[in-house]
């Protein structure tokens, strides 16, 4: 995995239950800041043990559906099971946002 990996995943592990960070959020939270794209495709790679779908794009929304739609499904379906309400298909970052 690139460089880096270590500390996006502990950093994802880190967003509380129930509520969402942004690609870019993380990115520029490293300490070698990246991205939101790499912190995408970094996420994209991840283990089952890493809360993958608490990262969202800034405006909320399950990018996750690009790649496959399902993944959005299983997105939701999680973020929905940790109490975060979503309005077509968007998290309402003001409310759930959450920041590095």
């Amino acid at each position: 995995m690139a460089e880096g990996y270590d500390e996006l995943a502990a950093l994802t592990r880190s967003i509380p239950r129930g509520r969402c960070a942004s690609y870019g959020a993380l990115g520029a939270a490293l300490s070698h800041p990246t991205s939101g794209y790499l912190v995408g495709r970094w996420i994209a790679r991840t283990d089952e043990d890493v809360p993958w779908w608490r990262v969202v794009s800034r405006a909320g929304e399950l990018r996750v559906s690009k790649r496959d739609p399902q993944l959005a499904v299983l997105q939701r379906r999680h973020l929905e099971a940790e109490g975060v309400a979503l309005v077509d298909d968007r998290v309402d970052m003001a409310q759930y946002g959450w920041t590095p």
